[in-house]
């Protein structure tokens, strides 16, 4: 296992960590039944925190944040010399949680998406791990949820006899989940972005070689250009320029953030 503690990229502490380790850690948790929250970010999600202080305050008060694209690793290694040989990719995560839950009887919950997506999600990952207990599934409301609906919701998830649970609500709400979450439901909360419908089999996945290479974002720019084209068009080029100038020294960059004023509760 390989947990090399927390490096600063773009002002966004990123672990350097295995799938073995990522796994570990959640498990540790889930059996102290302790509030932790996790996420797998790739160039789009670091970029969240470097252009908002709110959003970085939050990230770097995560618990876990994995090394979800390869650019993200490379920069890792590059500017901290962590020799990760993979990435922790968030879809292959969710899957290593899975197996690992079917192994020691944990209970799954998943929130987030729409009931198509989850309902064939369950199929799916049914067909995979037979033994898999699903403690429950919830869509997503696609908006903020009220003070008394954020409460109840806790409430369900709580009573479900959860062990874990994922988010798949897309970058950044998912990751303001958790945040928000972890301390009322004292569980492990993984924001997982499409891994919800990559396993459902609604959105198809890069070719491995292409995903070798990093160039993951170009394929689903491909399949999704009206949606993705300023993700990437935008942010990408951005990532390299920042990479290069904390590589050369040029600029520091402030991991401290600006606390939230208040709760924003998405559904």
């Amino acid at each position: 296992m390989i947990d090399r503690g927390k490096y600063n990229l773009l002002g966004v502490f990123i672990d350097a960590v295995d799938y073995d380790s990522a796994v570990e850690r959640i498990f540790e948790a889930a059996r102290e039944k302790r509030g932790v929250a996790v996420s797998a970010l790739a160039v789009h999600g670091v970029m969240t925190g470097v252009l908002d202080s709110v959003h970085r305050y939050r990230l770097n008060r995560f618990d876990l944040i994995v090394p979800d694209g390869q650019p993200v690793r490379w920069a890792l290694n590059l500017l901290h010399g962590t020799k990760l040989n993979d990435r922790v990719y968030g879809p292959n995560l969710t899957l290593r949680v899975c197996e690992r839950a079917e192994k020691e009887q944990a209970p799954l919950f998943f929130y987030g998406s729409t009931h198509p997506v989850l309902d064939q999600m369950r199929r799916n990952l049914l067909k995979r791990f037979p033994n898999l207990q699903i403690a429950g599934m919830e869509p997503s409301k696609f908006r903020r949820l009220t003070s008394e609906e954020a409460l109840e919701l806790a409430v369900r998830i709580r009573d479900s006899g959860a062990a874990v649970v994922f988010a798949g609500l897309g970058c950044p709400r998912q990751e303001m989940w958790a945040y928000e979450f972890r301390d009322p439901l004292s569980l492990p909360i993984l924001a997982v972005g499409a891994a919800f419908p990559f396993i459902a089999g609604e959105l198809r996945q890069a070719p491995p070689n292409l995903q070798r290479l990093g160039m993951e974002w170009f394929f689903r720019l491909c399949i999704e250009p009206k949606r993705l084209w300023r993700r990437y068009v935008l942010l990408n080029p951005a990532y390299v320029t920042l990479v290069a100038m904390q590589m050369a020294g040029l600029r520091n960059f402030d991991t401290v953030g600006q606390s939230p004023r208040r709760r924003v509760l998405f559904g």
